[in-house]
């Protein structure tokens, strides 16, 4: 099992993944409340919520912060308002792109998503035009603490795992939707350290781009990275190290 990195690494070793505070703590307080929304407002009794607000934690994000979240989703009206939308489309040099949305306006996130996605040359698309290059998947981000690749890949190997995606930073395990849970406490009791575990959207086949068109496509997805209603990206971006590192040559 093995693959590529994944977008935000990239980031990482551009230098450009630390976010302004506010921005990151309004993305993480909308993930909670949506995820509070979604069950129950006791982190123990919603698995969702519990994963949100470990999150959140490990993000230095204050505890009133997170309290405020979960009573904002438990009964105060803006709250009410926010809602998970999808959007789909196509963004520079044919890559196909799903993006999962917080917002509390459909029609502002949508105008500025359509915006960000011409702006590269891409279009948004209408619901389904893209989701079927997808199958659903559990993602769990790991931190592999110096373990190689045939290393991890024997200590993933749990029920209800289906892929590994290896890199000596962050590697993402992959699992079947309904697993995501129990596998993401098997790998926690087997000492691994989990960075975040979400369901998502893995492409089924991907798009390798090089040099400036790839530079063009990083870019692309870095800016719907940074719209503080955007809470996951998914695409069908082939991401290499050798590719990156001539790109950002």
């Amino acid at each position: 099992m093995s693959g590529h990195s994944k977008f935000h690494n990239i980031k990482l070793r551009k230098g450009k993944a630390d976010a302004q505070r506010g921005a990151l703590f309004t993305k993480l307080s909308k993930e909670i409340i949506v995820a509070a929304r979604s069950g129950s407002s006791d982190p123990e009794a919603n698995y969702r919520l519990k994963v949100a607000v470990e999150k959140a934690r490990e993000s230095n994000m204050p505890r009133e912060n997170v309290k405020r979240a979960i009573a904002r989703a438990a009964g105060q009206s803006d709250a009410a308002a926010i809602e998970e939308l999808r959007y789909e489309g196509y963004g520079p040099h044919g890559i196909a792109v799903i993006v999962d949305a917080a917002t509390d306006n459909r029609n502002r996130t949508a105008g500025e998503l359509r915006f960000l996605f011409s702006k590269q040359g891409g279009t948004l698309g209408e619901s389904g035009s893209v989701a079927w290059m997808f199958d659903p998947f559990g993602f769990i981000e790991i931190n592999p603490k110096g373990r190689s690749e045939e290393g991890l890949t024997e200590d993933v190997l749990v029920e209800g795992v289906e892929d590994l995606e290896y890199d000596p930073d962050e590697a993402t395990v992959y699992t079947q939707p309904a697993a995501l849970a129990a596998v993401r406490d098997a790998l926690r009791e087997r000492g691994l350290v989990v960075r975040d575990a979400y369901l998502g959207m893995r492409a089924k086949n991907k798009l390798e781009l090089h040099g400036s068109a790839l530079q063009q496509t990083l870019t692309f997805l870095e800016t719907l990275d940074e719209h503080e209603d955007v809470q996951r990206i998914f695409s069908t971006l082939d991401i290499s190290e050798a590719a990156v590192a001539e790109a950002l040559a």
